[in-house]
């Protein structure tokens, strides 16, 4: 019976080991944001809705741009809660219509008098095509948030100094960007085999630091940075359309070695509210530092094609 127990004290002591491993670094910073007003999208759900409660939390007024109504109400009333701050709104955002983009930024831009902090936190992990013909992880994890941007940037230099916070992926070291391929197929990937979806996807995390790349350079000598950065490998709703028996099969492997939802927004939070961070905009971080990438995601000429494509696509040349 000794022996059973030591065994399971062994066991549960190397689970807390691994836990606190993989829960990583947290953002330390004690920022208050009263009179400040943040958005993030994707915040439904996962470490969206996370960062949400920490900003509200922290007296910011924060809009919670998602796109189902249903599900967005669901969590306006949990992070209400969670927050013990009534000061939290949503408004509906469907990444995947620029339409639906540019109805977002009317509305907010009449409704609204400041926007402090942008936070594009929303991404999906399926492949699929948009009512605009274009890729869905391209259109809701890139060409959807670079739209908004471009929309709300006019007050977010009003209200400097102010930030924009992309989250991307440590995916995107696997990404590459074929602008022949994306000019026939409205994609950087295709196929829906499991290696295809997870390269289309990690393309699009690709487009997220090389857009910060290209966004930082175009916002020297404003008051507003912006950063780029991998939360770190989270057990959230991201891979919910896998099938069945795989989402089983990792079970365990996501409960033991993927930080949760509170652990994966720390770095996304760091990155919005650590003070002395403004002269690393443009910047990539990682566990609430600053990593560097590879050559190809910080490529000049590639970012600036990325740029000038999707001003293209949006109708902004």
């Amino acid at each position: 019976m000794s022996v059973f127990f030591l065994g399971v004290g062994i066991v549960v002591a190397v689970y807390f080991l691994i836990r606190n491993f993989v829960s990583g670094a947290r953002c330390k910073s004690k920022a208050k944001l009263d009179g400040k007003t943040v958005i993030v999208t994707g915040s439904n759900t996962g470490i969206g809705r996370e960062t949400a409660v920490d900003l509200a939390r922290r007296g910011a007024r924060v809009i919670l741009a998602c796109r189902s109504q249903s599900r967005g109400e669901a969590a306006l009333a949990i992070v209400k809660r969670e927050s013990s701050s009534s000061n939290v709104v949503f408004m509906q955002l469907d990444l995947a219509s620029l339409k639906s983009v540019r109805s977002f930024a009317e509305t907010f831009l009449k409704t609204e008098s400041r926007l402090d902090i942008l936070i594009n936190n929303a991404g999906v992990y399926m492949q699929g095509r948009t009512e605009d013909g274009l890729g869905l992880m391209f259109e809701v994890n890139h060409l959807g948030h670079f739209l908004l941007t471009h929309l709300l940037l006019d007050r977010l230099k009003e209200c400097g100094p102010s930030r924009i916070v992309n989250v991307s992926s440590m995916g995107h070291n696997a990404g590459n960007l074929d602008f022949n391929f994306f000019s026939t197929h409205k994609e950087f990937g295709a196929g829906d085999s499991y290696m295809n979806v997870l390269k289309t996807y990690c393309h699009s995390k690709l487009c997220n630091v090389l857009f910060t790349h290209e966004l930082a350079k175009r916002l020297q000598g404003t008051n507003v940075t912006c950063y780029s950065l991998h939360p770190g490998v989270i057990d959230t709703e991201l891979p919910r359309h896998h099938t069945k028996t795989v989402r089983k099969l990792l079970r365990p492997i996501v409960v033991l070695f993927f930080k949760d939802a509170e652990a994966g927004a720390q770095t996304t939070l760091y990155c919005a509210v650590q003070e002395g961070i403004e002269g690393l905009s443009g910047r990539y971080f990682s566990d609430c530092s600053v990593k560097e990438v590879q050559p190809k995601a910080r490529d000049d000429a590639v970012a600036k094609k990325l740029w000038e494509l999707s001003e293209k696509l949006c109708g902004l040349s």
